[in-house]
């Protein structure tokens, strides 16, 4: 996404629509907003995440609400306070909505695994391939958590860094951070470290952005090759070395990541195959 700015405290661009919502505190005071809340809407799009958010009778509010293919709608002007945050302390300051941009992401969240199927609390099942198996970092046990597009993080990406040129932002955080034990979002799935590096410490690579992870999954899974013959690779593209002799059709694999339209599976070692030749099984 090009051509994003920001004109009296609302957004322009591509992809960028205006929903009004007058579910506000009023302006913000002089110097702030300074820092940007992350979140996950666990709803199953973004049209019924807004539909929440500008309800009259929900007592929540965010300024933006950023779709899983990059489109950004905005609720709430960026010098007034929404409501957001709620109850929320960090690093000796409470109340967070009086400080923040709320920036609100399509994303299911938590996700319970049932009969071998992964479900949102609202009751949309949603594939292995859209699934991450990780321990959120406020708790000890491992869960399931709908991952997130890599157009939708390179959308906030540069949404965060326009704030940050915009409204000398000095802190990223997310929901879970401002809120632990009450909050999970957005969650193990968001690269939340990387993004704020990027913005924050100006560590940004000059040739690609944040993945949305370096393997798009970790829910396992397994597949069978389809090609009469297939070669497997030390990496995710068609001129890395070979890492074992091309693999017979009927072969079984355990699919363990994919990145760039190839599977990286285990045979007898690890190395990458095309995803077109492979049947998920």
């Amino acid at each position: 996404m090009t051509g994003l700015k920001i004109t009296d405290h609302v957004l322009e661009g591509e992809n960028v629509e205006i929903v009004p919502c007058d579910k506000d505190s009023g302006l913000f005071t002089n110097g702030l907003p300074d820092t940007v809340v992350l979140h996950y809407t666990a709803a199953g799009s973004v049209s019924s995440a807004v539909r929440t958010l500008t309800d009259l009778h929900v007592k929540a509010s965010a300024h933006l609400v950023i779709g899983r293919e990059g489109e950004i709608m905005q609720l709430v002007p960026f010098n007034k306070i929404a409501w957001h945050a709620g109850k929320s302390e960090y690093q000796g300051r409470k109340g967070l909505n009086h400080y923040s941009i709320g920036i609100e992401m399509d994303n299911a969240g938590r996700l319970n695994k049932l009969e071998g199927e992964y479900v949102a609390w609202f009751g949309r099942k949603y594939l292995a391939t859209q699934v991450l198996a990780a321990t959120h970092k406020n708790e000890t046990v491992s869960g399931y958590w709908h991952l997130y597009t890599e157009e939708q993080i390179q959308c906030v990406q540069q949404v965060c860094e326009l704030m940050r040129d915009h409204y000398q932002i000095q802190t990223i955080v997310g929901h879970d951070d401002i809120a632990p034990g009450r909050k999970t979002d957005p969650g193990p799935a968001f690269p939340l470290e990387k993004l704020r590096q990027r913005v924050l410490e100006n560590d940004r690579q000059s040739d690609e952005d944040i993945p949305a992870e370096e393997e798009v999954h970790a829910v396992k899974q397994h597949a069978i090759v389809t090609a009469s013959a297939l070669n497997i690779r030390s990496a995710p593209n068609a001129s890395s070395d070979l890492v074992l002799d091309p693999l017979p059709q009927g072969t079984n694999l355990e699919v363990i990541g994919e990145k760039h339209g190839w599977l990286k599976v285990n045979v007898v070692k690890t190395g990458w195959v095309k995803k077109n030749f492979v049947r998920i099984v």
